[in-house]
């Protein structure tokens, strides 16, 4: 599923790697912890972005919804990390998230632009894996991984949306800063990774 000819997504550069997917496979427990983990840390952004916009009312209104939802999808992966009796564990988070951010410009109005964009890649990264992992992991992940894929086609369609919305408002175009988060993103996900995680390069 994770091949040139099943990729598919409109953002990204590459294609989930099959040997990522593999390890997901042989390793649900960490996928679901780490899973749980992005869900709450997904919230946490929503949250933050609406202490850092504050005086946009359409954008924390947006960002209310999101966090409320990313919370819900939380809520439904520890319910099956219960129901499967996982032991939960501490992780200390990848590279992907932190390495993305990176690219995020020092000072507005780029750096809500920059936002908006990485959470859309993060999101979007999100998505292409629900359904690369909902075709080829055992029951009770596929239904859980198969449901999510809308939502978070949604968020990254949303991030993409107010990317646009503040890069108009300041008066540049998007195309070049899209491009630079879409090729160190695809990196990320392409290079050889140390540690698995759900947002992970191959092992």
């Amino acid at each position: 599923m994770s091949g040139p000819a099943a990729f598919a997504h409109p953002l990204l550069r590459a294609a989930t790697p099959a040997a990522w997917i593999a390890a997901a496979c042989a390793l649900p427990d960490l996928l679901l912890i780490d899973h749980a983990n992005c869900e709450k840390k997904a919230a946490s952004t929503a949250l933050a972005l609406m202490f850092a916009y504050a005086e946009d009312l359409e954008l924390t209104d947006k960002m209310s919804r999101l966090a409320r939802e990313e919370l819900r999808h939380y809520e439904q992966v520890a319910r099956l990390i219960g129901a499967l009796k996982i032991v939960p564990q501490r992780l200390a988070p990848g590279r992907y998230a932190a390495q993305l951010r990176r690219l995020v410009a020092s000072e507005e109005p780029a750096r809500e632009v920059d936002l908006m964009i990485c959470g859309a890649f993060i999101e979007a990264r999100s998505c292409e894996r629900f359904a690369a992992l909902g075709a080829v992991i055992p029951k009770p992940l596929d239904e859980l991984f198969l449901g999510l894929h809308e939502a978070e086609a949604r968020h990254y369609q949303l991030y993409l949306e107010l990317a646009a919305r503040a890069a108009a408002r300041a008066g540049f175009g998007l195309e070049e800063r899209i491009a630079a988060f879409a090729a160190r993103e695809a990196q990320l996900i392409t290079d050889p990774d140390p540690v698995f995680r759900f947002h992970s390069g191959p092992p």
